[in-house]
């Protein structure tokens, strides 16, 4: 079979970092270096390296919106790009984002005329209810995403309840469970590299160890990591915590954690670029605790799976898909008194967190490979179905805008066939006229 030549588009990439950045690298990677040839379509980033990847990466203009949004917002009509893009003879566009990279893919698929698949990552009704204060707005603001993802051929979900939440989107059309993988090898590092990675942490031998590695939002259940904690502390355990990323709401929440008595058991690390260095992290500690019911598909936990650490989790949240408790994980309800009597009794019983995280690593690890491969050979079937007319048109206000972009696009391409036809036309003439200019002064000399 011919390799595919896939375009990837994201509104994030490196190196701006989170969790569908890191889908999207891991996309090109696999698909650059095991099946075919992928380029990543993302915003203009200043500063941004992108020579370390395997794959070529095509910036477009951006604005900076990073104290609002904590992204640079892309602007991605630019003729120049589409002109570049159009040249690479994509077999299939794959979105990772319902906005600005949804639009252009949109775009783009009106000039090359190749199917568009989305995968839907993140519940994107909380995030416009964080950025929107308007019930009405949000209302909008949703419809219009919902439309726009209805708009491309084939709709993935990274979880059962990324699915759900789809739905609650507005969103009707059917879609597939395409779950993501993870980037870190199974199995422990060597001590020596955990003593490195934890170097300057109180981190005293035979207490126990918890850790959140993410991007630091109140939404992400940290408060109830704090108030449970805060419990601990005061029914006489010692423990130790540890916090590694960043984000908009990290000055609060170390705020908080100083008003709540906590400064000696938490520390707060700075995000780790270092997969490896990540790796011992997940490795140090004795329980991974991930209360979020935000994220679609909690790529951390098995982050934390494939180094063989159990992680405590919300009940029926998405995180939990595929978590049996006390097998592979630990369910709690989500509030602090209840991750705080879980803890509580684990804390107690070592030897049970161990063998959970033994569950974890066998049950809930997917390498990026595995995942990957699985996309690719979706990627055959949407390209046939699009080829054979399955997927249905839809006949919106903006297919018929996108349908006039082309159009323009097109138009624009053909002026400037006839400007540069003109220039070489006018450049042909002058040469001529000097020639015979010169043909006539070298007879008169």
């Amino acid at each position: 079979m011919d390799p595919l030549n896939v375009c990837l588009v994201n509104d994030s990439f490196p190196p701006a970092i989170d969790g569908v950045a890191n889908a999207v690298v891991n996309y090109g990677e696999v698909i650059a270096r095991q099946h075919g040839r992928a380029t990543v379509v993302t915003p203009y980033y200043p500063n941004a390296d992108d020579s370390t990847f395997p794959f070529p990466v095509v910036r477009y203009p951006s604005v900076d919106m990073t104290k609002i949004v904590g992204y640079r917002a892309g602007m991605p009509f630019s003729y120049e790009v589409f002109r570049r893009l159009e040249a690479e003879a994509f077999d299939i566009i794959h979105s990772h984002c319902p906005i600005t990279s949804t639009l252009l893919s949109r775009a783009l698929r009106e000039r090359i005329h190749v199917p568009l698949v989305f995968t839907y990552h993140t519940k994107f009704d909380i995030d416009i209810a964080n950025a929107v204060h308007s019930r009405l707005l949000q209302e909008s603001a949703t419809r219009i995403l919902a439309q726009n993802i209805a708009a491309c051929d084939e709709v993935w979900v990274v979880s059962r309840g990324a699915g759900d939440n789809l739905r609650k989107l507005g969103y009707e059309g059917p879609y597939t469970v395409m779950p993501n993988g993870v980037d870190l090898p199974r199995g422990r590092v060597d001590d020596d590299l955990i003593r490195r990675a934890t170097e300057g942490f109180d981190l005293p031998t035979g207490l126990p160890v918890f850790l959140f590695v993410g991007r630091m939002m109140w939404y992400k259940g940290i408060r109830i990591i704090l108030d449970a904690l805060r419990r601990l502390a005061d029914s006489g355990m010692d423990f130790r915590m540890v916090f590694v990323g960043d984000g908009g709401d990290k000055d609060a929440i170390v705020t908080y954690t100083q008003s709540l008595g906590l400064a000696d058991k938490v520390s707060f690390s700075p995000p780790v670029r270092d997969r490896n260095l990540i790796r011992a992290w997940y490795c140090r500690a004795d329980l991974f605790l991930f209360p979020s019911t935000f994220d679609t598909n909690g790529l951390v936990v098995r982050e934390a799976a494939a180094c063989g650490l159990a992680s405590v989790l919300v009940r029926d949240s998405c995180a939990a898909e595929d978590v049996a408790d006390g097998e592979n994980g630990f369910l709690i309800e989500e509030n602090a008194a209840s991750m705080a009597a879980a803890l509580t009794k684990l804390i107690a019983a070592p030897e049970a967190m161990r063998q959970v995280g033994e569950g974890a690593q066998q049950d809930l690890y997917m390498s990026w490979a595995e995942a990957v491969s699985r996309a690719y050979e979706r990627y055959r079937a949407v390209i046939e179905n699009y080829r054979s007319g399955k997927y249905t048109r839809r006949d919106t206000f903006t297919d018929e805008l996108f349908r006039g972009m082309a159009g323009v696009m097109g138009v624009m391409d053909r002026s400037r066939q006839l400007q540069r036809q003109f220039q070489e036309q006018m450049y042909t003439d002058a040469m001529n006229s000097y020639d015979g200019f010169m043909n006539r002064i070298d007879r008169f000399l």
